[in-house]
């Protein structure tokens, strides 16, 4: 299961974990994913999708997820993002 964000492709980035003496070892810092359904607009029916919170946040802000599809690069986005972004296109 990969903890990718379906809109915005975030995942798991590395850092350290620094003790008090100053050790290091390494971490994950995983994405706060949360599964949501959001509604198309244009389409009038709703898709479920396992998205971060701050591409949640930018959603809402943009205008929905019409819009924000609509501007995402297609690299980024997960196969099922992806179709949705293509039916959108037709149905314009």
């Amino acid at each position: 299961m990969a903890r990718r964000c379906d809109l915005s492709g975030v995942g798991p980035t590395t850092g350290n974990n620094v003790s008090h003496a100053n050790n290091k070892t390494k971490r994950r810092f995983l994405p706060n994913l949360c599964n949501v359904t959001l509604h198309s607009d244009k389409l009038g029916q709703g898709f479920k999708f396992k998205v971060a919170a701050s591409t949640l946040r930018s959603v809402d802000h943009m205008g929905g997820l019409d819009v924000f599809l609509s501007k995402a690069d297609d690299g980024q986005l997960a196969p099922n993002a992806l179709k949705l972004k293509r039916k959108l296109a037709k149905a314009s």
